[in-house]
């Protein structure tokens, strides 16, 4: 599952700040341009790009005109390429649900999931079905992002060669610098599309509101948090309600969401 220890052979730095610079979004109407250049400088190594901001929503990314990037610009437009109208492919494709447990890139075939280091969570992820009978490619690179709130964006690169199944010498020589102006260009394109403001901003829970709801998160009630950490169950009610009028909740389920989006709560062991 790791991919060879060979050196990655980055740009030189100038150049790097280039090509950062031309994916940078500021405002919507930088998304057309960014993403222009950003389809240019995977086709120079022979790669086609697929963007997804979000893989929880159904909604495209698309420009300021309304133009959907990933069909526009970078090209998806055979039948069967439009992978973003199937509302069902975030749930069973392998690859977004891969991201849900990975966050740095990798590359996979139908043979598995090769990275800088082992996830075991990936091992039981099947994808000689998928290549088989569903993908569009032989193998890809692909850049996991785990954004503010807990959005996932999972993206990825596929060979312009479609046949082309090994790619450990194209992830060396590639993959770090697809990471990094993928995840430029998606951090400014969600950032000047976010407009709901879900979740008080420089919100301030207490250590004890902390502990109260990591283990309310795991499904104690209060008379048994109480218990493990010395405290009255109406005390640790009110810890709790007042965890959840600061995140301006209305009930305890989602006091625990919005905590864990924030990353208040951890990762369970």
């Amino acid at each position: 599952m790791t991919s060879n220890d060979k050196a990655s052979n980055p740009p030189e730095l100038s150049q790097l700040g280039q090509m950062l610079e031309q994916v940078t979004i500021r405002s919507i109407d930088d998304v057309h341009d960014a993403a222009v250049a950003l389809n240019e400088i995977a086709r120079e190594r022979g790669y086609r790009a697929a963007l997804s901001d979000d893989i929880a929503s159904n909604e495209p990314m698309i420009d300021a005109d309304g133009g959907i990037l990933n069909a526009e610009i970078f090209g998806w437009m055979d039948d069967g390429e439009r992978w973003w109208e199937d509302h069902r492919l975030a749930l069973h494709s392998p690859l977004p649900r891969a991201c849900r447990y990975k966050s740095e890139i990798f590359w996979c075939n139908a043979s598995g999931f090769y990275g800088h280091w082992p996830n075991h969570y990936l091992e039981d992820i099947d994808l000689q079905k998928y290549f088989a009978e569903t993908s569009t490619s032989a193998a890809y690179i692909v850049v996991p992002m785990h954004l503010p709130f807990a959005q996932i964006s999972a993206s990825s690169f596929s060979p312009l060669d479609r046949t082309k199944d090994d790619l450990a010498d194209d992830f060396d020589e590639h993959g770090v610098l697809f990471g990094l102006l993928t995840r430029r260009f998606i951090a400014g394109y969600v950032a000047c599309r976010r407009k709901t403001q879900r979740i008080p901003s420089d919100c301030e829970l207490s250590k004890r509101e902390v502990e109260c709801l990591r283990w309310a998160a795991i499904g104690k009630t209060d008379k048994e948090v109480g218990m493990i950490i010395s405290l009255s169950h109406a005390t640790v009610r009110y810890h709790i309600h007042r965890a959840g009028e600061k995140l301006d909740s209305v009930n305890r389920a989602q006091t625990i969401f919005k905590a864990g989006q924030l990353g208040y709560l951890g990762a369970s062991d």
